[in-house]
């Protein structure tokens, strides 16, 4: 496993953010006749006109093969104590039971929304495991194994998805939409890609503080082609963050396959127009899911610098409940992938290899967390959501005219017509 670089550009991102601009010009100066520097680029010359295309397509790191057996030879089997994997397994069995449960509330209108992560259980489970509590999370909006992976807890996921009290985001946001400054996960946004220059920035601040920890930013192949992706990439080169961006190629963006996306190789190779080392990793392999994340990592805090990971997956589910995928692919395919190229049953039958699971614990897990999420989504549709005076906090000091204004009107509406709303909405004392 190697990290691919474009050894024929220099990398800014090596240089100190604020070195005098007289020693960068002299770098300039040179009465070598064959010399080419130029501020622009390091470079040569040369004869041949040509004009430059990628020749090679970046092969993909993988561990185990489809049956879950190590193909691999080099690969360290004693790295993940026997607990860890089997927990790493019980994270991806209980992602894909609460997203059943929760795509059927949203079906029954239990919920206004949902995103699945059929397929890409292995890419965001796998690739937190090897994260430190105190590195910082950047996600879009399918990473709920990382929270699973990182601590979160059912509890906490269902009082996200109802907008109960006891929401972090006190019911302002979306479901799916989650935040934990505790797990050092920072609200997810809707737009695509928004969450990246903020990564960017948070990577810089790690490398002035000088601590030994990394920004891991979560994006899909769709968000790769927003502006911000190449001004976020850009920035982390140049003044050197210590950001590991993390792609989820599932191959599609909403409707939009990969192949109406983009005509290059993929989004690993994008890196190198950046000077940002580069690696392409079977996103359905969690051994090697992990071990690429593993030295990402640590690659990232040795050079001071971005890192860019492109996890191969494929999205099995709709894109969200707003989504009808039927319309633009066959059951057929889904069918291929759920059966071939499953991550939970690949690591499944590696566990099983090993002597340390079987088919029935995972019937018999799947079970029990189905239960206890059952119970909690009844919980939850009765929990007292957060006061409605929360709607006017936390965006001014102390609120301004035009809110007052706007806070009383609704107060005179809910004495009107209070009995209308649901009653777990508590809003006495508002005035």
């Amino acid at each position: 496993m190697s990290f691919l670089v474009n050894h024929c550009v220099g990398s800014l991102g090596s240089m100190r953010p604020l070195q005098a601009p007289l020693r960068a010009f002299a770098r300039f100066l040179s009465v070598d006749p064959n010399d080419c520097s130029f501020p622009g680029a390091k470079t040569r010359y040369t004869d041949s006109l040509e004009f430059a295309e990628t020749k090679e397509t970046i092969p993909t790191y993988r561990v185990l093969d489809h049956s879950g057996s190590i193909v691999n030879k080099s690969y360290d089997d004693s790295q993940i104590p026997k607990e860890d994997a089997i927990q790493l397994h019980k994270n991806m069995l209980m992602l894909n039971t609460l997203d059943i449960i929760l795509l059927n509330a949203q079906r029954q209108g239990r919920v206004p929304f949902h995103m699945t992560h059929y397929g890409e259980e292995a890419t965001v489970v796998g690739s937190a495991y090897p994260l430190k509590a105190d590195d910082e999370i950047f996600a879009q909006y399918r990473e709920v194994g990382v929270l699973l992976q990182r601590g979160m807890t059912l509890e906490q996921i269902m009082a996200t998805q109802f907008g109960t009290k006891e929401d972090t985001g006190k019911g302002r946001q979306m479901p799916m939409h989650f935040g934990s400054k505790k797990l050092g996960f920072h609200m997810i946004s809707s737009p695509l890609a928004t969450q990246m220059p903020h990564a960017s920035g948070a990577g810089y601040a790690l490398r002035l503080s000088g601590k030994k920890n990394v920004v891991v930013c979560y994006f899909g192949d769709g968000a790769a082609s927003e502006g911000d992706f190449h001004a976020s990439l850009n920035m982390a080169a140049t003044r050197g963050a210590q950001t590991l961006f993390f792609c989820r190629n599932n191959g599609f963006a909403i409707s939009t396959p990969t192949s109406e996306q983009f005509k290059g190789d993929g989004i690993a190779s994008r890196g190198f127009g950046y000077g940002i080392p580069s690696i392409r990793v079977d996103g359905n392999d969690m051994l090697a899911v992990i071990e690429v994340t593993k030295k990402a990592r640590d690659l990232t805090i040795e050079r001071k610098g971005p890192v860019l990971i492109e996890a191969m997956s494929y999205r099995r589910g709709h894109h969200s409940t707003s989504d009808d995928s039927s319309l633009y692919r066959s059951k057929e395919e889904i069918e291929f992938w759920e059966k071939e190229k499953n991550p939970i049953k690949r690591f499944e039958q590696y566990l099983i290899g090993k002597g340390w699971w079987t088919e029935a614990e995972s019937e018999s897990f799947s079970k029990e967390v189905r239960s206890k999420t059952l119970q909690l989504v009844s919980k939850a549709e009765l929990e007292e959501k957060p006061h409605l005076s929360e709607l006017f906090k936390d965006v001014y000091d102390e609120i301004p005219p035009n809110l007052r204004v706007q806070q009383k009107e609704l107060v005179e509406h809910l004495k009107i017509h209070g009995d209308r709303y649901p009653s777990n909405v508590p809003w006495d004392g508002m005035e």
